[in-house]
């Protein structure tokens, strides 16, 4: 009896939900091996993931995934984060496999470790504690020469990462993520980074959420689901980042000011956005200039769903925003597929830290 339960709850679940309680099932039984190896060579933290087992079609955010939290060194020293990178690999052989296995390698910081280690307590929970994350088009990147993300050797960072399958519906193959983290030695040359996460947030009806099709005209979207990536206003609707997009060409844009929390003014030097498929290009827009700061332009395949690249903003020089500006993410995309499809727009900005390197500069 508690069997035929159990498979009428798990029927009832959604793919994303199938697929957590069969990667537990398959770790915890050892089925397939949960193990996470790992390589620290002074220069790059590599690390290789469980097995995930890829047996049907995973879209994003709804595919096997494992996480555990990591640290650089043991020691208590300052290490410098340059730049990420992750890979998909045949879990027997090793051998590189197509990125189309990679939908997100995500990387957080313990913000009250890492902000009472700076004595900078005032900006605990002020901002989701995400460092980056990378996904399918951009598996990897690297800071601008001479930035950095600041980190103590021994402080821990907790990284997931999740695997992705839009083309092939019958497929029964074992898939591992090899992660990697560069980092350097500090040297007192290098410019500390701080990593704000903006999103495009749409609004939806509250009372009929999933009540389609919407005014062509209005801001409003669909969301994919009203538990995750869910928000409210200060007028108190409701806004969702995860939302469905229609076949066709379409635009969507989102004020952002309130995310930055600029004070005063900021330099930007660095941006990784993260799309799903079918987003055609995304863009910071200042609203009070009216003008684009920069688009970062995005390619899909043509013979496939998926994100053959996803461009970076990058630069030595940076660029300076403003306090007293109103910011938007647009994002532009074309669905070239007869069906719905999900969609999110996000950019990970790295602004330089002039409060944080007069921290650094004391011990």
């Amino acid at each position: 009896m508690g069997i035929i339960a159990f498979g009428i709850w798990y029927l009832q679940l959604t793919n994303r939900h199938k697929a957590i309680v069969k990667t537990f099932l398959l770790h915890k039984t050892g089925i397939v091996d949960n193990d996470w190896r790992i390589n620290n060579d002074q220069k790059e933290y590599k690390m290789l993931s469980p097995t995930f087992i890829i047996d049907g079609i995973y879209k994003s955010m709804e595919g096997p995934k494992a996480s555990r939290y990591i640290q650089l060194n043991q020691s208590d020293s300052i290490v410098w984060i340059t730049g990420f990178k992750v890979k998909a690999v045949d879990a027997k052989t090793n051998a590189t496999l197509s990125n189309d296995y990679i939908c997100h390698m995500n990387v957080d910081i313990n913000e009250i470790q890492y902000y009472n280690h700076w004595k900078l307590e005032d900006r605990i929970r002020k901002q989701y504690p995400r460092m980056t994350s990378l996904s399918h088009g951009l598996e990897h990147f690297d800071f601008p020469k001479g930035y950095g993300v600041p980190i103590v050797g021994s402080h821990f960072l907790f990284v997931i990462t999740e695997t992705l399958n839009h083309n092939q519906p019958d497929i029964f193959k074992k898939v591992k993520h090899e992660v990697s983290i560069k980092y350097e030695a500090y040297n007192k040359t290098q410019k500390p980074l701080m990593s704000k996460t903006v999103y495009i947030q749409l609004p939806f009806d509250k009372n009929d959420p999933f009540k389609g099709p919407l005014d062509p005209a209005s801001n409003q979207c669909i969301p994919v689901e009203t538990k995750n990536h869910t928000y409210n206003d200060k007028a108190g609707n409701m806004l969702s980042g995860h939302w469905v997009i229609p076949p066709g060409k379409k635009t969507y844009r989102s004020f952002i000011s309130e995310q930055l929390q600029i004070k005063d003014s900021a330099r930007l030097h660095f941006s990784a956005p993260h799309v799903h498929p079918f987003a055609t290009s995304i863009c910071l827009f200042d609203k009070t200039e009216n003008k684009t700061l920069f688009t970062c332009k995005i390619t899909n395949y043509s013979n496939k769903i998926g994100l053959k690249n996803i461009e970076t903003f990058s630069s030595e020089k940076g660029m300076w925003m403003y306090e007293n500006h109103e910011y938007e993410l647009i994002l532009t995309c074309d669905n070239t597929s007869k069906i719905d499809q999900d969609m999110m727009g996000s950019m990970f900005l790295f602004f330089y830290d002039k409060e944080l390197e007069n921290r650094i500069s004391k011990i």
